[in-house]
């Protein structure tokens, strides 16, 4: 008859394996900290400046006091913004938040901007030639959408936002800031100092 054994076979200690793959996961994990930049890109605003119009509309009706007026506020950010990554920077679209301040201390509406379009500023600037001459003083072109910003570079310039408020507002303001969309990245977001 023969002789049954339950013998098994030796069994490998898989502790060295293991221990050895976490090591390396670990490694690999602090390199790519170390040569991954934690952030897309610094964002500073260089300056700011203002225009500011107010248009009355005439009314044809006899009635006194029926002409209608309107405030436009034309806010020149000059941003400088370095690509940290290693890929491009494409920039997709530029908005802007003002939180006016109540007298009486209420919460006000927050009023929001869009970075002015590249077909609309020749309109723009002839129906505002001092808006023209203003951006021309600030010495740098303007920053439009679709700007590219390769790995390593900086780019610098205006962008021109416009907010249905008066200066007024815009001087008395709580706080305000520029959100920058980028393409396949998270938004920058910068304040807009009051400076």
């Amino acid at each position: 008859m023969a002789d049954l054994t339950f013998s098994q076979p030796v069994r490998r200690n898989l502790a060295t394996p293991i221990l050895l793959a976490v090591v390396v996961l670990v490694i690999a994990g602090g390199l790519m900290l170390l040569f991954t930049p934690h952030t897309t890109a610094d964002v500073a605003v260089k300056k700011t400046a203002v225009y500011s119009a107010h248009t009355v509309f005439k009314s044809e009706s006899t009635i006194v006091g029926r002409d209608t007026a309107q405030d436009d506020l034309y806010v020149l950010v000059t941003l400088h913004i370095d690509n940290r990554l290693r890929l491009p920077l494409f920039l997709k679209d530029f908005t802007a938040t003002l939180t006016p301040s109540n007298p009486d201390g209420t919460p006000a509406e927050d009023v929001t901007a869009n970075g002015i379009e590249k077909l609309d500023i020749p309109n723009l600037y002839a129906s505002f030639p001092a808006l023209k001459s203003l951006v021309g003083q600030q010495g740098v072109p303007l920053l439009l959408r679709e700007t590219r910003i390769d790995p390593g570079q900086s780019a610098e310039g205006i962008i021109l936002l416009h907010f249905p408020a008066s200066q007024h507002a815009w001087e008395q303001r709580k706080s305000a800031s520029l959100s920058i969309a980028l393409y396949h990245q998270q938004p920058l977001i910068v304040p807009i100092p009051k400076s």
